[in-house]
Formats: C-alpha cells, structure tokens, sequence
C-alpha cells in the first residue's frame, strides 16, 4: 500500500511542476510599474511606499520647505490611500482573469477494498488532471504574460491619475489662496470707504442713500471674502485628503505665486499622436481585449472537453499482483454544452471592445479640445495681463489726478481702485483655470507635455499686484504697461 501511494504521489508531483508554471505571477512589481511613469515623466513611486517608519520620514523632509506641486506629487506616492485602493481595485479585477487562466488542481484517489470473509485486500490509487487545461498549457501561459501586462499598464494608469489629481489640486488651493488674500484686501478698501462715507454724512457732504451704498459694498466685500476664504480651506483640505495628509503635518505652508503660461503651446497633431502611443489607459483597453480576444478563441476550441480528464491508475489486486495504466474520462456534451461559458466570454469580449471603442473616442476628443482650450484660456490670461491690467491702472491714475483737482469725488477714485483690484483677481483666477486646464490636456495625452520644459517665471504676488506702479523697484514678470503709460488723457 505505501508503495503504491509512493507511485501516486510522484505523479502528483509531476503534474504540480507542469502546471506550476502558467500560474500568474502576482501583482507587477514597483520596478516594472515605475518605468512606465518615468517615460511618461512622471514622478516613480519610492522604494519607501507602504513603510511607516520611512513614510514619516520622508514626508518630514519633503514638508520642511514649501510644498511645490512637484512636492506634493511626490508626498502624495508615499502617503495617498487612493494608491492603495488602486491596488486592490485592480487587484479584484484580475481576479476573473487570473480565474478564467489557470489550471484546475489535480485530483487524488485512494480506494482501499477488503473483501467480506476472505484473505487479502485490494487498493486502488489514482490522479487526474482536466484534459482541456493540459491541452491548453501553451496558450494560458501567453495569456497569464498578457495579463500581467495589462495589469502593469493598469496600475500604472491609477499611479498617473492620483498624481494628476494631486497637481490639480495644490493649481486650485494656491489659485483659491491668492484670491482669498485679494478679496481680503479689496473688503479692506471698501470698510475704509464705509467709514469715510459715515464722517462725510455725519458733516453732511454726502446723502444718506450715498452713505449706504458705500456701507451695503462694505458689506458684500465681507461677505466676498468669507467665501473666498471657505474655497480655500475647502481646495486645502481636498489637497491634504489627495496628498495623504492629517493633523500636523497638514500644517505645511505652499508657495504664493502660479507660473506664468509656457512660452509655447504643444501643436494639437502632435499631442494626438503621442496620445495614441502613451496613455496609459488607451494601452490598457486595447491589452484588456486581446486577453479577452485569446479567452474567446480557447472556449470556443476547447469548449466540448471542458468536463473531460486525464490520469493515471495503480491497481493491487487481492493476489498481490499490479495493474496500473493511463485513464481518459470523457464528458458527453448532451445537456451542456458549455453554452454559458461561450457567452461569457463572447460578452466579455464585447464589453472590452466596446470600453476601447469609448477609449478612444474620449482620448482623441480631450486632446484635440483640450489643446484648444489651453490656447483659449492663454489668450485670455494675456489679456488680462497685458491689457486688462495696465488699462485699469491708467484710469485709477488717471482718476487720482482728476481727484486732486476735485473734478471727481474720492469714492469714485474708491471705485475706481476696486475694479483694478478685480482685475488683479480676474487675472489670478485665469492663470489658474490655464494650468488646470493643462493638468487636464496632461491627462488626456498620457505623458506630460513637452512644453512643460518651458514653464515660464512665477506670476506677481498678491502684494507685488496691489503695490501701486510707480512704487513697483521692478516690472512684474510677463506685465506691459504700455496702455498705463500712454492711457488717453482725461
């Protein structure tokens, strides 16, 4: 009996190490995962990932100085939990593919017979393995490799995304943050031409209805500036939850200033070729349907012997002697037909396509309107900055002169300051929905830009803004004031 158990154990074992090897390996590794995002340009995930000791310390260290968008990015792949729920997204999906590959487990037979009243016994030992899996040992081993693939390329995906959203995030806080720091200063401006308005009133220059006015636009700017201040701690604390940030660590403090627009835009043509060859998403699609393509061809040859197995028997007979030998087993197709597992795959196969087809529908339609939505919000940025700007600074010029002749009130020059304060502010938020709309271009290609190279100077401050111009020791980056100093005379 233990030798015939010996015999059957070996060839459990024999068929263990056939198998063994079309098994899919595990989730890609970070190095594999990594050099898709450094061809694309973005930011590797850190050896650290996923180590608490080295988490902290690294993000210690990132935090000590103000946290850039690069920074932030490359926090965010140490610390966001959006990678980890990727991961397990992910994980779950490949699954069913993992399930639909692999070789179904070799099954062992021992029967031990004695017969009723008389000398000797007979055991029988056995293992099988399903005929259709062995036959289908090459092409599941190209087709767990595929797989691994599209789940490299999926991750990867996941990776770029959550870095993508974490740049779109600090562009909406630091936009919000320099709105909120000009609100604050145009409510300041509007209280102290409420309070002016009040001792005008009171010494009977102005009427009541005059008086009101100037302290129902004290009121709105207080009102501006309290929901100028809720978006930003609202940006803020979207960024934090991207980044992966809590409690005193979430005390960082970020630059003031966006850059200015690049010096060139990337052409439309190009973007939509690279896209074509480097969104992540699109290769994942198109790797997704041949995985499922391969699956459709294997059920549909194989689909008749689903049932079937192949084995092998040792038989010790009751006068010590031994039969043993190959055995086939084989399913009659009468009542199944393996209809359902056909349809399964044909719909999968079907929902692959169809996900490729929308794909690439959405890819080449963000990145052709997406490049011209760029283009747009650039033409308006520049004119903000080069019209907008220097014509309300000539007519506040030009109305403090008029006002120090009295030929105009001091709160139309009030006025006047408040609507070159707004398009200080216009002129903020267009640099910011500019580079959002970038992040969102960068999205669509699959890779960062070319033109990111030629990222140009930080915009002014807030302060180097409202600091009247004749007071500035240098031109703002990027600002013409050609309007301010030849504005039409009064």
């Amino acid at each position: 009996m233990v030798s015939s158990i010996r015999h059957a154990c070996v060839a459990l074992a024999a068929a263990i190490g056939l198998t063994g090897c079309v098994t899919a390996g595990t989730m890609p590794v970070q190095s594999d995962i990594n050099a898709l995002l450094v061809e694309r340009g973005a930011s590797a995930m850190p050896a650290s990932a996923g180590n608490t000791v080295a988490d902290t310390a690294d993000t210690h260290e990132a935090l000590e100085a103000p946290l850039s968008v690069d920074r932030a990015v490359q926090v965010a792949m140490v610390r966001s939990p959006r990678l980890q729920e990727e991961y397990a997204r992910l994980g779950l999906a490949r699954a069913d593919v993992l399930e639909a590959i692999q070789i179904a487990n070799p099954r062992l037979s021992v029967s031990y017979l004695q017969p009723g009243g008389g000398p000797g016994s007979q055991l029988l030992t056995g293992v099988t393995l399903p005929l259709v899996d062995l036959l289908l040992f090459p092409a599941r081993k190209r087709l767990a490799s595929r797989d691994y693939d599209r789940a490299r390329l999926d991750i990867a995906a996941a990776i770029f995304a959550v870095a993508l959203d974490v740049q779109e995030g600090w562009y909406s806080y630091v936009g919000a943050q320099q709105v909120a720091d000009m609100r604050a200063i145009v409510a300041q401006g509007a209280a102290a031409s409420a309070e002016l308005a009040k001792r005008f009133y009171d010494a009977g220059n102005i009427s009541e209805l005059q008086l009101k006015q100037e302290q129902a636009a004290a009121s709105q700017a207080r009102i501006d500036v309290g929901q100028a201040l809720a978006a930003a701690q609202r940006a803020r604390l979207t960024l934090n939850m991207l980044v992966g940030l809590s409690g005193a660590a979430a005390s960082w403090q970020t630059t003031d200033r966006l850059p200015q627009p690049v010096n060139e835009e990337d052409d439309p043509q190009a973007l939509a070729e690279l896209a074509q060859k480097n969104n992540l998403e699109l290769l994942a699609s198109r790797q997704e349907l041949a995985v499922y393509n391969s699956l459709l061809i294997s059920t549909k040859r194989w689909r008749w012997l689903s049932g079937s197995d192949i084995g092998y028997e040792r038989e010790s007979e009751v006068d010590g002697s031994h039969i043993k030998g190959p055995t086939l087993g084989l399913e009659l197709p009468i009542f199944n037909q393996g209809q359902a597992r056909l349809a399964r795959a044909q719909a999968r196969t079907t929902q692959a396509q169809a996900r490729l087809a929308t794909v690439k529908l959405s890819t080449d339609n963000a990145v052709r309107l997406g490049a011209e939505r760029v283009r747009t919000l650039r033409q308006i940025v520049e004119t903000h900055r080069d019209l907008l700007i220097p014509q309300r600074e000539a007519v506040v010029t030009r109305s403090q002169e008029q006002q120090n002749f009295m030929f105009i009130g001091v709160f139309e020059l009030i006025q006047a300051k408040i609507k070159e304060f707004d398009a200080y502010q216009g002129y903020l938020e267009a640099v910011r929905d500019y580079w959002l709309a970038r992040v969102d271009l960068t999205r669509a290609v699959g890779q960062r830009l070319p033109s990111d190279a030629a990222a140009g100077a930080p915009t002014p401050s807030v302060q180097d803004l409202i600091t009247p111009p004749d007071m500035r020791t240098a031109p703002m980056p990027g600002m013409s004031h050609k309007d301010h100093q030849s504005g039409a005379q009064p």
